[in-house]
């Protein structure tokens, strides 16, 4: 029975260190002769592939694992809408359809032309084009102002030469208008038009994405757990080997990583607006792969220091992670996929926070509500704000200090108590920070949005940080204001709730 087979499969995500028989490579192979025609069953066999070629017992499971994943597509068929929900989007075979910025239609139809198009099907609100469509068919104004149901399509459709796509013809005329940057984004995210992306048996599908690697690292021993991870011990040790990509690296890891991630409905703000000139790679250790930036002066944010990067896993995309810093202060956002939950997620956070304690000299590092929970179910519901209590983190809202105090006391008396759904979602109500060191850095009721509305009511912001802002790299216009200790206090004592 199929199930039966993946209940087997799915086993020996947990199953390293056992004696190397080859009972897994057995199974890999039964595994390719097998049909699976549910949906639900597909999408299990592919993440737990996915799993084993990025934490692969020996070279030969993570060959298997390949040979069943780069021909998936031949799997696939019938109806596709369980292959579009975000955990799992982006399966070889599949599409996936979106409503995606401008910069992130324009550098996917640039690459992928032939597979994307505009979701014309799933256009629920095409009445939002008219006013955009109109500066390029003035004719359109006959029929626009006056005329129900507008056949959009139609007239963009015959308005442009065989061999493009309409949403090929709409960026060219986008790009053609004499506007700044951001007004053209404007104008093209106003139209909240939907695309489709027809990944096929594409190399850049979930399915076959790999990053070259040297050699893998192969996973003999037990995987590594939040025990046995010390986040200070992290953060103190050796730095990171680094090294700045090449021009000619710089694209294709760009490309790459903004596949990815929009593949997976997501859309972060550095991989948008990436600072081509200093893309870098830190090799973590464990088969683990880094590539981080900033952004470019004209896409700095007034304040904080913007970073963003995304991990591989011996070749495979395994997550990626957002800082926001200000002084010795970094907002961070970490995204383990899914597929890769169970894979040494501490060791990551730890590595990575290791990194840009490095790169950027921050100390004090900050989760928002937001990751531990606070309008987001999946964070809930995976305990997030246990996994960075347990790393050493600290609630900073009063109430968040007095339930985790309780929470603690009774897994102490009671083990195996886990917390409820509901205290959870009370926990999540708060920031929580991590000093090193452990000694209290005052940043507790710091919001850097109180920082800028009250900056705005004064006139604006400090000529040091206006200046400092336009020095080269952000990571050193962070280390001009942290060794601007009466600033910093200022800034801190403008930014905290009174």
């Amino acid at each position: 029975m199929p199930r039966y087979i993946l209940d087997r499969l799915d086993q020996w995500k947990s199953r390293f260190g056992t004696p190397e028989d080859g009972q897994l490579e057995r199974l890999l192979r039964e595994v390719a002769k097998r049909k699976f025609r549910e949906p639900a069953d597909l999408i299990r066999l592919h993440e737990t592939l996915l799993f084993l070629r990025a934490y692969p017992r020996s070279a030969e499971v993570a060959r298997l694992a390949d040979a069943i994943l780069f021909t998936f597509a031949d799997r696939i068929s019938g109806d596709l809408s369980a292959f579009e929900e975000p955990e799992v989007s982006g399966i070889a075979g599949t599409s996936l359809s979106a409503v995606f910025s401008y910069e992130v239609a324009r550098r996917l139809a640039a690459r992928h032309r032939r597979e994307i198009e505009i979701a014309w099907d799933r256009y629920d609100e095409q009445d939002r084009l008219g006013p955009v469509i109109r500066r390029f068919l003035p004719l359109l104004d006959e029929d626009f102002p006056v005329e129900a149901h507008v056949p959009f399509r139609e007239w963009i459709s015959g308005a442009h030469r065989r061999g493009i796509s309409d949403l090929e013809w709409l960026l060219e005329r986008m790009a053609a208008l004499n506007l700044d940057p951001r007004a053209v984004a404007e104008l093209f995210e106003s139209m909240q038009a939907p695309l489709t992306w027809r990944v096929g048996n594409s190399r850049m599908s979930r399915s076959r994405l790999r990053l070259p690697v040297r050699k893998l690292y192969l996973h003999e021993e037990p995987l590594l757990r939040r025990s046995d991870v010390s986040l200070e011990g992290e953060l103190s040790g050796p730095p990171l080997p680094i090294r700045r990509l090449s021009r000619a690296e710089t694209r294709p890891i760009l490309d790459l990583i903004l596949d990815t991630s929009a593949m997976r409905y997501r859309e972060l703000y550095g991989f948008s607006h990436p600072e081509e000139a200093q893309v870098f790679h830190a090799a973590a250790g464990r088969g683990v792969d880094i590539y981080f930036f900033g952004v470019p002066p004209e896409w700095r944010l007034p304040l904080r220091a913007y970073h963003g990067g995304m991990f591989f896993k011996n070749g495979v995309p395994a997550g990626y992670v957002e800082l926001l810093s200000f002084f010795e202060r970094a907002e961070v956002g970490f995204n383990l996929y899914y597929t890769f939950r169970e894979g040494e997620s501490a060791w990551l956070y730890a590595r990575l926070l290791r990194l840009f304690r490095q790169v950027l000299g921050v100390t004090v590092f900050s989760v928002d509500p937001y990751q531990i929970g606070h309008e987001n179910p999946e964070a809930v519901e995976s305990g997030a704000f246990w996994f960075y209590r347990k790393l050493g983190f600290r609630p900073v809202d009063p109430d968040a200090v007095k339930l985790t105090e309780r929470e603690e006391r009774r897994m102490r008396v009671t083990p195996g108590y886990r917390s409820s759904k509901r205290t959870l979602e009370r926990l999540a109500n708060g920031y929580m920070l991590y000093e090193m060191g452990g000694e209290r850095s005052g940043w507790d009721r710091f919001r850097i949005r109180t920082l800028a509305q009250r900056l705005q009511r004064l006139g604006g912001m400090p000529d040091e940080i206006v200046r400092a802002k336009k020095q080269g790299q952000e990571s050193r216009y962070l280390k001009l204001m942290q060794v601007n200790a009466p600033l910093g206090a200022r800034m801190q004592r403008l930014g905290s709730a009174t």
